[in-house]
């Protein structure tokens, strides 16, 4: 038997369909992603903690659920809203089901909502703070959770998604680099693995002292969720080791590395969640298919007179999408080169950070 289920708006909207997963509330900052496919990746992508997902493709589930895809060791988002969800999915890696997913991860989902008129709503008001019931609640009652909940810019993210003890992988390899946790993905931790490139995974609040006892020969600062701003630990990480080591930033790790070299960053409308974001480099003017999630972004004109220059941009709104400084091994990206969900359009950027661990 089905359960109801409720998804409450800030402005008053109260949508209602059929539950799925876990049985509970979730308050949240209700975003929506474009993937067609990569709903195990997003789910468990730690830069959505403190969202509430919900995919404009019309039908999940439909090839279950690997840990194959895992992008986290959980899923990391609040809750998920779709328009349709299958609870029969097919596929050689399938374990389980989408709605089993969700309730041992104890989220809730909701299906049967016109996603589409919701996606409509985001991009014309912006993203918006959510509840989501599947369990029995008055109307009233999860409108005022929606609407008395912090903003996302209000709340300190990055500790809740963050290893609290380091982790060391790649020990073989003679080449190493620490990678801060903001909320690290898998497949970034796979990319430097592969390469050859020894991981030191550190919690988000180790000292710059503490990180180069480990002797490293390069610095990726993650991506992950929330505002960067808030990041502080983030920022003097890169403030000190900034003539020590070879650096490179992934989406927050991008906007740290800004905000340390003195930029600005501001919150998006509704940010930029999917598998199919152009982006153009500068330089070479060759244009590539990312993939992105984030609901915040450098203001390029603040980086007018800073050692940083921006060196690519989004073809759909000219937003910041790649800096480097201009004369230290430090570079930034604000999608996701290691994709997962999404092309691979831009994994050279391990390629380059490879190379400048060797030439440091």
């Amino acid at each position: 038997m089905r359960q109801v289920a409720k998804l409450a708006l800030e402005d008053g909207t109260v949508l209602k369909g059929d539950g799925f997963g876990y049985s509970t509330i979730k308050t949240g900052e209700v975003v929506f992603a474009t993937g067609m496919t990569g709903y195990v990746e997003s789910l468990t992508d730690p830069s959505y903690k403190g969202n509430i997902l919900m995919s404009t493709y019309p039908l999940q589930g439909n090839y279950g659920i690997s840990k194959d895809w895992f992008q986290s060791d959980e899923i990391k988002v609040e809750g998920f809203v779709v328009r349709e969800e299958t609870r029969y999915p097919s596929h050689r890696l399938s374990e389980k089901n989408i709605s089993d997913f969700l309730d041992e991860n104890k989220i809730p989902g909701i299906s049967g909502i016109d996603t589409r008129a919701l996606t409509l709503k985001i991009r014309r008001h912006g993203t918006i703070k959510g509840a989501l019931a599947t369990e029995d609640v008055e109307d009233e009652e999860l409108l005022a959770m929606a609407r008395a909940q912090p903003r996302i810019e209000d709340i300190d993210l990055v500790d809740k998604v963050s290893v609290t003890k380091p982790h060391i992988l790649g020990e073989e390899y003679k080449n190493r680099a620490v990678i801060m946790d903001y909320g690290v993905k898998n497949n970034s931790i796979n990319e430097l693995l592969k390469r050859e490139i020894g991981v030191i995974l550190l919690p988000y609040n180790t000292p710059p002292k503490e990180v180069l006892d480990y002797e490293p020969d390069g610095l990726l600062v993650s991506s992950g969720p929330g505002d960067p701003s808030r990041v502080k630990e983030g920022i003097e990480i890169v403030k000190n080791l900034s003539e020590k080591l070879p650096i490179f930033g992934i989406c927050l790790g991008q906007q740290i590395i800004s905000l340390a070299f003195g930029a600005k960053i501001y919150k998006m409308k509704f940010g930029h969640r999917g598998a199919n974001q152009p982006v153009k480099d500068l330089k070479t003017g060759k244009i590539s298919i990312t993939s992105q999630n984030h609901g915040f972004a450098i203001d390029g004109n603040s980086c007018e007179g800073l050692p940083i220059e921006i060196t690519q941009i989004n073809l759909n709104d000219n937003t910041v999408e790649g800096i480097e400084h201009q004369e230290l091994p430090i570079i930034g990206v604000q999608y996701h080169p290691e994709a997962g969900p999404g092309p691979n359009d831009t994994d050279y950027h391990f390629d380059h950070f490879l190379e400048d661990i060797k030439k440091y």
